[in-house]
C-alpha cells in the first residue's frame, strides 16, 4: 500500500509536470512580446530602377541601399497593378483589386474586405496608419476609411500630398502639419510606436508616402544634391502638375528630375530616421520593416536610368515592378537576394503566417513569402496575375453606386487639380452578370522565368505574347511562336483565374454572415 501510495504521488507529480510544461510553451506561443513589431511602408510612384543599389546613375538612397545589404532584396517584386490605387487594395486585402471593384485610381476598396489590419488586431496588434491611403475617403463616416478598414487610429490622406501636408487624423477636419511630408509622417509613426511601447501589444504600422508622386517639391539640401544632372536632359520637356496652379504645364526635364529625386532621397532619410529610432529603442531586431513601391516609374522620370520597358500604367516590367526589401534581423541573419516572383497581394498571407492567423475564407491571390527567408531559391508555388480590368467597357451611366456617393467624397485638399477641384472622390458599382466581353483588357500571368502578356503594345498574330522575363528581363524577344504550347497552357491559366475574379467582383464572396477576424 505504502508502495501504491508512492507511486500514485510520482505519477501526479509527472502528470503536473507535463501539464505545466504544455501551458508554459502555449504561453510563450501567445505571448505578444514574441511577435514582431511590423512597419509596412510603400512609396508612391517609385520605380524599380530608382535606388543606388540597383545602380541608378543620379539617384542617392544611402538608406534604402543599406536595407538591401543587409535584409532580404526582392529582384522580381511587383505591384499588384500598374497604377496606384489598386496596388494598394492588394497590399491590404491581399487579393487582386478587380475581386473587389478597385480598378484604377479613384475606385475605393468595399467594406466587407478583410485587411492585414482586421487579421494582425486578431492576433493582438495595435494598428495604424500614416499618409496616403487611396482606396476610398479617410474621412471618419466612410466606410472604406482607415478605421473601418481595421486601424485603431490613423494620420492620412485621400491621395498624395507633398510639403505641408494637409491631413486628417482620425476622419477628422484636414489640418496642415508643416515640414516635408516624408518626414512629417515617420515623425507621426514614431510617436506611435513610442506610445505603443508603454502597453502591452507589438505594433503594425503601414506607412503610404507621398514622394516621388508629382508635382515635386524638394528641400534646398536635398536639391543641391543633384544641380549638376547632365545637359541633355535639359532638351527633353515633360507635362506635370504646377504647385502654383494645379493645372498641366511643361517643363524641361532636367529640372523636373532635380526636385523628384530629391524627393526620392528625403524620403530615404525619413526611413533612416524610423530605423534609427528602433535602434536606439532595442526594438531593431524583432522588428520586421518591409519597403516597396506602388507601381512603376511614371512618364515625368523620363524614363531615365531604366533598362525596362514601358512604365506606370503598363503591364510590361516598367510599369509593374518594383523596389521591394524586408528587414527583420532576427529572423533574417544573413543578407540575401531572391529573384522568385513575389507581389504586394503575398502581404497578407505572410503576416498571417507570422502571426498564426488564419485568412479570410475567400480567394487569396497572394501567398505567403516566409519561406523565402530560410531559402530564398525556392520558387512561387502559384502563378502570379496582374489585370487592367476596362470599366469604361462595362460600366454605363446606369451603374449602381455600391456605396453612397455622398460617403466616397473626399476632404483632403492636395495640389493637383482634376474635375474642376483640389480634393478627390472615389468610386465602386455593383456588378451582377459575367459576360464574355469582360475578359478584355492588358493583362498577363507570370510563372518562373516566363511571362505572358495579352492584349499588350506588340503587334502579334497570335494575340501572345510570352517573354523569359529571368535571361530577357527588357522583355526584347517575344517567344510565343517559339514555345506556343507554353503559352497556351498559360493562357489558359489566366483565364481560369479571371473566371474566379469575376465570380469574386458579383459579390460571391460576401454571401452568408461577414467572416471578418475579431479582435482577441
Amino acid at each position: 500500500m505504502h508502495i501504491l501510495n508512492k507511486t500514485l504521488v510520482i505519477l501526479i507529480i509527472h502528470l503536473f509536470i507535463v501539464f505545466s510544461c504544455r501551458n508554459s510553451q502555449k504561453d510563450t506561443t501567445n505571448n505578444s512580446e514574441k511577435l514582431p513589431n511590423i512597419l509596412l511602408l510603400m512609396g508612391d510612384d517609385h520605380g524599380w530602377n530608382e535606388v543606388g543599389y540597383y545602380g541608378h546613375p543620379f539617384v542617392k538612397t544611402p538608406v534604402l541601399d543599406d536595407m538591401a545589404a543587409n535584409g532580404l532584396r526582392f529582384d522580381r517584386f511587383y505591384s499588384g497593378h500598374p497604377t496606384c490605387s489598386p496596388t494598394r487594395g492588394s497590399f491590404l486585402t491581399g487579393r487582386h483589386p478587380n475581386r473587389y471593384g478597385t480598378f484604377t485610381p479613384g475606385w475605393s476598396l468595399r467594406p466587407e474586405e478583410v485587411t492585414i489590419a482586421h487579421i494582425l488586431k486578431n492576433a493582438g496588434y495595435t494598428t495604424a496608419h500614416f499618409g496616403k491611403w487611396h482606396v476610398g475617403p479617410i474621412k471618419r463616416e466612410s466606410p472604406t476609411s482607415p478605421g473601418a478598414m481595421g486601424f485603431d487610429e490613423w494620420l492620412s490622406h485621400d491621395n498624395f500630398f507633398e510639403m505641408d501636408p494637409m491631413l486628417s487624423r482620425n476622419g477628422g477636419t484636414p489640418e496642415k502639419y508643416e515640414g516635408e511630408g516624408s518626414e512629417v509622417i515617420i515623425d507621426e509613426t514614431i510617436k506611435f510606436i513610442q506610445k505603443s511601447l508603454k502597453g502591452d501589444k507589438p505594433f503594425m504600422a503601414v506607412v503610404w508616402f507621398g514622394s516621388p508622386h508629382e508635382p515635386y517639391s524638394g528641400l534646398p539640401e536635398d536639391m543641391a544634391l543633384y544641380e549638376n544632372l547632365p545637359d541633355s536632359l535639359a532638351n527633353r520637356k515633360v507635362r506635370l502638375t504646377s504647385n502654383e496652379t494645379g493645372e498641366q504645364v511643361s517643363r524641361q526635364l532636367r529640372e523636373v528630375l532635380q526636385e523628384r529625386y530629391a524627393e526620392i532621397t528625403a524620403m530615404d532619410r525619413a526611413i533612416g530616421k524610423l530605423r534609427t529610432f528602433l535602434k536606439d529603442n532595442n526594438i531593431k531586431d524583432n522588428t520586421l520593416v518591409f519597403y516597396c513601391g506602388d507601381n512603376g516609374t511614371c512618364k515625368t522620370a523620363g524614363h531615365t536610368g531604366s533598362t525596362l520597358r514601358e512604365e506606370k500604367a503598363s503591364m510590361y516590367e516598367g510599369g509593374v515592378r518594383v523596389p521591394g526589401i524586408i528587414e527583420w534581423p532576427a529572423v533574417i541573419q544573413k543578407p540575401a537576394s531572391t529573384s522568385t516572383i513575389s507581389v504586394t497581394s503575398d502581404l497578407m498571407p505572410t503576416l498571417a503566417k507570422i502571426t498564426g492567423q488564419s485568412l479570410p475564407d475567400r480567394p487569396i491571390d497572394g501567398v505567403s513569402l516566409l519561406p523565402l527567408f530560410s531559402d530564398p531559391e525556392r520558387q512561387r508555388p502559384e502563378p502570379a496575375c496582374f489585370w487592367q480590368f476596362m470599366p469604361a467597357k462595362v460600366f454605363g451611366d446606369d451603374a449602381i453606386p455600391y456605396i453612397d456617393p455622398t460617403l466616397q467624397e473626399g476632404t483632403t485638399p492636395l495640389a493637383k487639380k482634376m474635375d474642376g477641384k483640389f480634393t478627390r472622390d472615389f468610386k465602386n458599382y455593383k456588378y451582377d452578370t459575367i459576360s464574355g466581353s469582360h475578359f478584355s483588357g492588358e493583362r498577363s500571368i507570370m510563372q518562373g522565368q516566363y511571362k505572358l502578356v495579352l492584349e499588350g503594345r506588340s503587334p502579334n498574330d497570335q494575340g501572345f505574347e510570352l517573354y523569359d522575363i529571368q535571361n530577357d528581363p527588357a522583355e526584347t524577344k517575344n517567344l510565343a511562336d517559339d514555345y506556343p504550347q507554353q503559352a497556351k497552357e498559360m493562357s489558359d491559366k489566366l483565364r481560369r483565374w479571371q473566371e474566379s475574379v469575376l465570380t469574386s467582383l458579383t459579390g460571391a464572396d460576401y454571401i452568408g454572415p461577414l467572416i471578418r477576424p475579431q479582435r482577441r
